[in-house]
């Protein structure tokens, strides 16, 4: 079992020494990645509801800070060596996707082949108006940028026609350090475990009961099948209830029977005497997990 921090470019760690002190603990202690959230801006008084929890709304406040995932993690990268550096989640169809490849495979040659894309399709609608950018259609345009994307960083001359972007016999160097990048479909949504089944290498819903999960990856599973692609080889990332506090083994050990192969813990868990609380952390659970 893999582990991984997620929202970890918020509360102190937004700031560069916070965010050095956790990450550098966090690769000496032994968790596997560190996953960042997304929000250019957040339109105050927003009226979108937010998925994820029943308030319809973000946790903290809307002025709390969010540093750009890929500089926040190029940032890291130059100051670690082998922890996973992912987007949980990137708001794909709010970027270029063929800038968005550039970046992603310069981090990934400069990191040594550690980047992690994992992606979303978005929810705040007057987020997307600010950027200039179309709500309705996300979804495929989200799809097909990863086929675009994955052109550039697996062809020696690329070309892609789609609705996301236009090229023909494209040369982007420098490449992933493995040739591509592995994408993670981020959501709890039927829809997202569809699209994971589809063009994902793995999925991520960051929470949710066991039975949900088990149910979301077995649509994930049947959807890979059913396009010709091999179920087994999916990773399925998740918290689940929460894998933390004094029931934090139990609920892995319950994350690891229903196929959770990297079992992710909230950041703010760690917010607090950073590297000790990493430190506790290692050694009751992860010294201890399956």
């Amino acid at each position: 079992m893999d582990f991984g921090i997620i929202f970890a470019n918020t509360g102190p760690f937004a700031s560069p020494q916070g965010a050095a002190d956790m990450a550098t603990a966090a690769e000496e202690l032994g968790f596997e990645s560190l996953w960042t959230v997304e929000h250019v801006v957040v339109p105050a008084g927003y009226a979108s509801e937010y998925p994820y929890d029943p308030s319809g709304k973000m946790p903290g406040n809307d002025d709390s800070p969010i540093p750009d995932p890929l500089i926040w993690l190029s940032y890291l990268a130059a100051l670690t060596a082998k922890i996973k550096l992912a987007t949980g989640i990137l708001i794909v169809p709010q970027r270029n996707p063929v800038v968005l490849a550039k970046e992603l495979a310069t981090l990934d040659a400069m990191s040594n082949g550690r980047m992690h894309l994992g992606i979303g399709v978005g929810w705040l609608e007057e987020e997307f108006d600010a950027i200039g950018m179309p709500f309705e259609g996300r979804g495929p345009r989200t799809d097909d940028a990863i086929a675009a994307m994955r052109a550039l960083w697996a062809e020696d001359k690329a070309s892609h026609q789609g609705i996301s972007a236009n090229f023909t016999d494209c040369v982007m160097e420098p490449s992933p350090v493995h040739g591509s990048i592995p994408v993670t479909v981020g959501g709890h949504s039927v829809a997202a475990a569809r699209r994971a089944g589809r063009i994902g290498d793995g999925f991520f819903p960051a929470k949710g009961s066991h039975q949900s999960l088990k149910d979301l990856f077995e649509i994930a599973k049947s959807t890979a099948t059913k396009h010709g692609r091999d179920a087994s080889a999916l990773e399925f990332t998740s918290g689940g209830y929460g894998a933390f506090g004094p029931n934090a083994l139990d609920e892995v050990k319950k994350l690891a029977e229903i196929g959770v192969t990297r079992v992710v813990v909230p950041a703010f868990v760690f917010w607090n005497e950073t590297r000790d609380s990493l430190a506790r952390y290692a050694e009751d659970v992860i010294a201890k997990a399956p």
